[in-house]
């Protein structure tokens, strides 16, 4: 991760080649290619059942006790009734809502556009980088093939982008990152670019008897840093870790739900922290025009301290609380 600045300069704010961990990068993977790896390597557990094309609509109670989910696919409507309803339905979870549980949301003053641009073979270093100019902000993640872009601008102002049409939205793109013509002219319309709420919240408690809430449901982050993703699944390595005995046993009771949050809370409030922090710093002050780079005391310190370069690496990369699958869940590599 580093941050350009004039020229050709850059500095760097991580570098995970310098991690002593056993694999000292970040796969960048797409999240279909995810739910691929995850459906094909659920065929062979024998108590794994993938449903496609349904949604859940509704939670079952039964005496006060969330017992399964309501749902319709594409035969219908239909009821599946379970020990335990596992929440990852994400930041507009249904199972939360209907649930009722509390939620502490947090003030953001950005929301984010994401769009690609072609990448030409060996063009721009693997590097994430965000990129100020004024009062505008975007951050570019390579891909194979393209760039990831995220153009970050105030909250409330989708309609007002949307109304002003692809030109200028091609013409705030160029000036930010230097895009040649031909780059941005790729986005043929405003439909090629999708905006996203940005909301940062975290619920009081994850639970209810019969229903744990867990990555977006629970705690939805800003995507600054771009580490939802790890937190998500760390919440579930953690859930299968702690909940396997009870559930073997069909008996799984409130304070065995608490477990999930009290593992993970910590880490959730600080990288939320570290986030807000970096909304009031950097990102307010850019879209206010107060800013028009990143701090130079920010620049000092990763020039001069490279302990700061391999912590937020670290932190990036591994986590404050990285969780490892328990033996039980590990299959023998083919």
């Amino acid at each position: 991760v580093s941050i350009p600045l004039r020229g050709k300069e850059s500095v760097v704010v991580g570098d995970l080649r310098k991690l002593r961990v056993p694999h000292p990068y970040v796969a960048m993977v797409p999240q279909w290619d995810l739910l691929d790896l995850l459906a094909e390597a659920g065929k062979d557990e024998p108590t794994f059942t993938l449903a496609m094309n349904t949604e859940a609509t509704g939670l079952i109670r039964r005496s006060g006790r969330v017992v399964g989910v309501r749902y319709r696919d594409t035969a219908g409507d239909g009821e599946l009734f379970a020990d335990l309803t596992v929440a990852c339905d994400g930041r507009w979870s249904m199972a939360r809502r209907e649930a009722a549980l509390p939620v502490k949301e947090f003030s953001v003053p950005f929301d984010a556009w994401w769009f690609r641009l072609p990448r030409d073979p060996g063009e721009g270093k693997a590097t994430i980088a965000p990129y100020i100019a004024s009062r505008q902000l975007a951050v570019v993640i390579p891909r194979e093939g393209y760039f990831q872009i995220a153009y970050i601008a105030k909250k409330g102002t989708d309609a007002q982008l949307r109304a002003a049409g692809i030109e200028n939205f091609r013409r705030n793109i160029a000036e930010i990152g230097s895009w040649s013509k031909d780059k941005v002219d790729a986005l043929a319309s405003m439909d090629d670019v999708k905006h996203l709420d940005v909301r940062v919240n975290r619920l009081r408690r994850w639970h209810t008897d019969g229903l744990l809430c867990i990555g977006d449901a629970a705690h939805a982050m800003s995507p600054v840093g771009g580490v939802g993703i790890n937190l998500a699944v760390q919440d579930a390595v953690a859930t299968a870790r702690l909940l396997a005995k009870p559930l073997r046993h069909k008996d799984i009771r409130r304070h065995d739900l608490a477990r999930i949050r009290a593992s993970r809370w910590a880490a959730t409030v600080l990288v939320q922290g570290a986030q807000l922090a970096m909304h009031r710093g950097l990102i307010l002050p850019t879209l206010e025009g107060r800013r028009g780079g990143p701090p130079r005391a920010l620049l000092f310190a990763l020039r001069r301290l490279p302990g700061i370069t391999h912590a937020f690496a670290y932190l990036a990369g591994v986590g404050i609380r990285p969780e490892h699958a328990p033996d039980f869940a590990r299959r023998p590599a083919n």
